[in-house]
């Protein structure tokens, strides 16, 4: 528990320090494009690099596989492609009113639901015209995005940062217009370190300025089972937290959001909601 309240005063510190602003960078006149290392392997460091630019590899992934893992699509079921629209107008709402383009997405425990409502909100913002997400699996120790897409194994987050795997070999645009994915890679026990070292912060300050109309959303791990989440707050503008109808007892959303006081917590997604996989969003 001490090590929890450490992390939470240096995420307040961090963000005070920092403004709770990052700067704009101007759009580049090409797009889509995708982050990449211009540095060569540095196995087992995490670096520091130099960013430069390339193309994003697309892989369309099998729409019966998406259906399967309730990924939302045009063709898909109705009232859970309305209740998306509803979580995303709301969210960007609030996101847009304060100026903020970054959003993590954590849960009590395992088994929330947190990572589908991630990868179907992100869908959902980027059938918005006009606007542009970056979704990023940073659920270091079970990465799964990947799995829900159904797009192949690769180096993911890790893979750039320690290995020099360069971007447009980490980076997918899963056959969605205006959507790029960053999958995790393989699961690593060191994770929270990781997420709080200055190569993740460079990284991020980069997804985050790089395009004016982008909005990147993070999946985390839950907040209850790791520290991870504390580690990661000072590189984001806010949360999201998502429980489970039936799962999720009051005391854990209670202390979820006790460790999530010092930073922006949009509201709550209740998921799962009257035995159905649809996310209820409730603000705060």
């Amino acid at each position: 528990m001490e090590r929890i309240k450490q992390a939470l005063e240096k995420a307040k510190a961090e963000r005070d320090a920092a403004g709770g602003a990052e700067p704009a960078g101007a759009r580049p006149k090409e797009a889509p494009q995708a982050l990449e290392s211009a540095a060569g392997p540095q196995a087992g460091l995490l670096q520091e690099t130099s960013i430069a630019y390339s193309r994003t590899r697309v892989e369309t992934p099998d729409t019966a596989h998406l259906r399967r893992n309730m990924v939302i699509s045009e063709d898909g079921d109705r009232a859970g492609l309305t209740a998306y629209k509803m979580l995303r107008t709301q969210v960007l709402q609030r996101m847009n009113a304060q100026q903020w383009n970054a959003l993590a997405l954590t849960s009590p425990a395992a088994g929330d639901g947190k990572t589908l409502t991630a990868i179907n909100l992100a869908i959902s913002m980027a059938r918005e015209l006009g606007q542009t997400v970056l979704l990023v699996d940073l659920d270091l120790c079970n990465p799964s995005i990947h799995k829900y897409l159904g797009l192949a194994p690769g180096p993911g987050v890790l893979g750039y940062l320690r290995d020099g795997v360069a971007m447009n070999e980490v980076l997918v645009n899963p056959g969605i217009d205006r959507l790029v994915v960053m999958p995790g890679g393989l699961p690593v026990e060191n994770s929270s370190e990781i997420l709080a070292s200055g190569a993740v912060g460079k990284l991020v300050a980069e997804m985050k300025s790089r395009y004016p109309s982008r909005m990147v959303l993070f999946d985390l791990p839950p907040i209850l089972a790791t520290d991870d989440a504390l580690s990661f707050a000072p590189h984001v503008d806010a949360f999201l937290l998502v429980i489970r109808e039936g799962k999720t007892t009051r005391q854990e959303i209670e202390h979820s959001l006790e460790l999530l006081q010092n930073v922006p917590v949009l509201g709550t997604v209740l998921n799962a909601a009257e035995n159905h996989h649809l996310p209820y969003y409730y603000g705060r």
